[in-house]
């Protein structure tokens, strides 16, 4: 690592630390050459995910995307902004740990609307009428019936 006063690559570790939640190591330096004290930041570099439409197309996986169809189907509904923080954070985990660079809109799709069915059944309704393309109000009775047999 090279100093950012003196340019010298030669430098020692004097402390380390884990940081958010040890996603990140935080590592304090010094310059065998000047004495200068600097911080480093590690972190590993992820790939990026990539979304497959149910049309065939890719697109870039969006954290913001997810996070406003929860924040759409929920809206009105008894659920703060940290629990779906916490939702969006559940579904991320859990893609990036089964899928490495592309993962199926119908996975994303599936893991929201089992989240959303344990937090708030109206905001469950309201998503899967739009995940699962309901043309009617039967589909919509149909959904709240199965709802309804599961409790």
């Amino acid at each position: 690592m090279r100093c950012p006063k003196c340019a010298q690559d030669n430098d020692k570790v004097i402390d380390s630390r884990a940081i958010r939640n040890g996603a990140v190591v935080r590592r304090r330096r010094v310059c065998a050459h000047c004495g200068h004290r600097f911080t480093t930041y590690e972190e590993v570099i992820k790939t990026v995910l990539t979304v497959l439409k149910r049309d065939g197309r890719h697109e870039e996986f969006s954290r913001a995307k997810l996070r406003a169809a929860i924040v759409h189907a929920a809206v009105k509904r008894p659920i703060s902004d940290p629990q779906i923080d916490l939702l969006v954070d559940d579904i991320i985990h859990e893609i990036s740990a089964e899928y490495e660079r592309e993962v199926p809109s119908t996975v994303i799709g599936r893991k929201v609307m089992d989240k959303l069915e344990r937090l708030d059944e109206v905001a469950f309704l309201r998503y899967a009428s739009v995940y699962r393309r309901f043309r009617d109000a039967s589909q919509f009775l149909s959904e709240i019936e199965n709802l309804i047999g599961r409790q």
